[in-house]
């Protein structure tokens, strides 16, 4: 009788979340604003009731007119984070350790592969209203892509970010581990999650350096890149002491805010309010 009155059901979502039609796989709605609300499904008109047909003339209506039901869906949500920044790398490689230098994050950080297990993400404040957004997932190990490890269930938050930091750790613990092997079995299972993600810019950062005499660092960071056959920018640092970290930070933003500045739209310039010399 007050349908007409009812209040709306509003589910609320994270920023980021994908909704798409779980029967068709269509991408209905993708949420990347706060406070952004859309109509998924229409609620039924009730049609008019007894009471609408109520006059002083007709004070028992038997009158009505049929209602429509309201739309239903089978929904799909995905949740892909939004950051700026992807660490990308495997277990114990470092990108906790990182990101909570560099960020407000504070991720667990522990000496035992898989000690991260959810994505997180922190904030890095390069200056008075100049920061970035940085995404700590799951270590990838070889087979991620079929399902082997945790970071397969996450490597899609790395969809959205503008630049990958592949992390290596040049001082493994275990005897026998190389870090080219290691960086090229990930850079393979990116490509064969999704050819966009392995195509995204992607630096090496060679973290725990600090575990590496300083006589040694030289040759053992040319060597790591000369077998990578990298050509792409090369950081060195030591996330545990800071080491070479602001010059990371600063080189990020700097990425950051020259790929944010080609990607806006230009401004669409009415012609009638356009002067001529």
């Amino acid at each position: 009788m007050f349908g007409v009155k009812g209040d709306d059901i509003v589910l609320k979502m994270p920023v980021g979340t994908i909704i798409s039609d779980a029967e068709t796989g269509e991408v209905l709605h993708e949420l990347l604003q706060p406070g952004e609300q859309v109509t998924i499904a229409k609620g039924g008109d009730g049609g008019f009731g007894n009471m609408h047909y109520k006059s002083s003339t007709n004070r028992a209506p038997r009158q009505k007119t049929p209602g429509w039901p309201g739309e239903k869906r089978s929904l799909k949500l995905e949740l892909k984070v939004l950051a700026d920044v992807g660490l990308l790398g495997m277990p114990n490689a470092g990108k906790s350790t990182l990101i909570a230098a560099i960020s407000n994050a504070r991720p667990k950080i522990a000496d035992y592969p898989f000690t991260t297990l959810h994505p997180n993400l922190g904030v890095v404040r390069v200056g008075p209203e100049k920061s970035f957004v940085v995404a700590d997932v799951p270590g990838l190990i070889e087979g991620a892509s079929e399902g082997a490890g945790l970071g397969h269930q996450f490597l899609r938050h790395l969809q959205r970010t503008r630049l990958l930091l592949h992390m290596l750790d040049v001082a493994p613990f275990d005897e026998g581990v190389d870090p080219v092997a290691q960086a090229k079995a990930i850079v393979a299972e990116l490509k064969k999650f999704d050819q966009k993600l392995h195509e995204k810019p992607r630096w090496l950062v060679l973290n725990k350096l600090d575990m590496v005499p300083a006589e040694e660092r030289e040759a053992r960071v040319k060597d790591i890149v000369k077998r990578l056959k990298y050509k792409g920018p090369v950081f060195e640092i030591s996330a545990l002491t800071r080491e070479g970290c602001e010059l990371l930070v600063q080189k990020v933003y700097q990425h950051i805010a020259q790929v944010h500045q080609s990607q806006q739209a230009p401004v669409e310039v009415d012609p009638r309010f356009t002067q001529t010399p």
